[in-house]
């Protein structure tokens, strides 16, 4: 970037089945990140907050929830953004441009979902909607379904995929036993995740349950400025490239096996970045769906077309590989809160680039990114960080 774009402040509730309202999520995780920051909470010039919402939550004017964190923010600019299950790196992307533009000098980014109360009957219908079927039609076998199609697209043109999934979703579970925000930490093995059971059984396709993300709440926040406050609690992380791309709906359809438009997102951000995978120490990367981590590896450049695999067989992807993915425990194992996601996809990467990952820190974390998707790569962002 031209001008420097930092994280300074930052928060992260539990994801999972929680007992909180969705304004005392919003709440608490604003005021604790405007700390973190190091500000006080006048010095905030704008609020762009995250929640897909769709149905899941009967208050549906949530832009100003932030508001009631501290006096100091009553009056200040909010707005809700909204972009499927991009809606957090979309709020994060429209703080970075207020601050390009020289609009704003400290933003605060909530992202939030409220989703467990609703019921799987209600999330689903509400989910539907985003997203279309191979004839273009609105979905009627919701997410599971769409992803599949791309799951058995994959093994008719490359073989039999569903181990090596197992295997996606064993690496997710081990990773999040060590990350406290997680919503499943639950220590699942390959074999119970390769294996179709009545504790595992198929949702869709060649899909299990242990390949698909969870229904959580939750919530994550951010303080993007132009500086680090002499005050602020931790070091600072800085943006050096952002992307985005959208395909059309039906979703991505010219090839739903290559995610282009995440293509098109990851290179312009490598672009701006002036960088290269080969300078990554590590990816947090949108797993709604196991197979969807699996074609990630290939459209970002990882591995070619069929080969993702290898990733696996070769260690390269586990949290002490050459380029650790999703060493949070990802969507899979963390939860997605869907409005939340993007937004704690930045947090923990930015915990990991300070060294104030705790027991998920990596041995090597200096630069990383951060890619978020609405829909079946429809609506992609990407993020490249580095420590300040």
């Amino acid at each position: 970037m031209t001008t420097d774009v930092l994280i300074t402040g930052w928060a992260h509730s539990r994801f999972g089945k929680l007992d909180e309202g969705i304004e005392a999520l919003v709440v608490g995780v604003a005021a604790e990140a405007i700390a973190a920051a190091g500000l006080e909470p006048e010095a905030i010039d704008a609020i762009y907050y995250g929640q897909f919402n769709a149905g899941m939550h009967p208050l549906a004017f949530a832009s100003s929830l932030a508001l009631q964190a501290d006096d100091g923010l009553w009056g200040k600019p909010a707005t809700r953004v909204e972009n499927a299950c991009a809606s957090g790196a979309a709020a994060v992307h429209s703080g970075l441009l207020a601050l390009r533009a020289g609009a704003a000098r400290n933003v605060l980014v909530v992202g939030a979902e409220k989703m467990t109360h609703a019921g799987a009957d209600v999330v689903g219908a509400s989910l539907l909607g985003a997203d279309y079927d191979t004839a273009g039609r609105a979905s009627s076998t919701g997410f599971a379904g769409l992803f599949a199609e791309v799951a058995d697209e994959y093994a008719r043109r490359y073989g039999d995929c569903a181990d090596t999934l197992g295997t996606i979703a064993a690496k997710s579970h081990r990773n999040a036993l060590d990350n406290p925000y997680a919503h499943l930490r639950k220590p699942l093995d390959e074999a119970f995740c390769r294996t179709e059971s009545p504790a595992n059984p198929r949702v869709a396709g060649i899909l299990r349950r242990t390949d698909c993300s969870p229904i959580s709440d939750g919530a994550a926040a951010l303080v993007l400025g132009r500086e680090r406050s002499a005050a602020a609690r931790h070091p600072a992380v800085r943006f050096l490239g952002v992307g985005q791309a959208n395909d059309y709906l039906p979703a991505g359809r010219r090839d739903p096996v290559a995610f282009a438009a995440s293509r098109v997102a990851w290179d312009r951000a490598m672009a701006m970045a002036g960088t290269g995978t080969r300078d990554l120490s590590f990816l947090e990367v949108h797993d709604c769906f196991t197979i969807a981590e699996l074609v990630l590896y290939e459209t970002l450049g990882l591995a070619a077309p069929g080969k993702g695999a290898q990733l696996l067989a070769d260690g390269v992807v586990y949290r002490d590989g050459a380029l650790p993915v999703n060493p949070s425990g990802g969507l899979k194992s963390k939860g997605h809160p869907v409005g939340a996601t993007g937004v704690s996809q930045h947090v923990l990467a930015a915990m990991q680039l300070t060294g104030t990952a705790g027991a998920l820190q990596l041995d090597r974390a200096d630069r990383a990114a951060v890619h978020n998707m609405g829909g079946l790569a429809v609506a992609n962002y990407v993020s490249i960080l580095e420590a300040a």
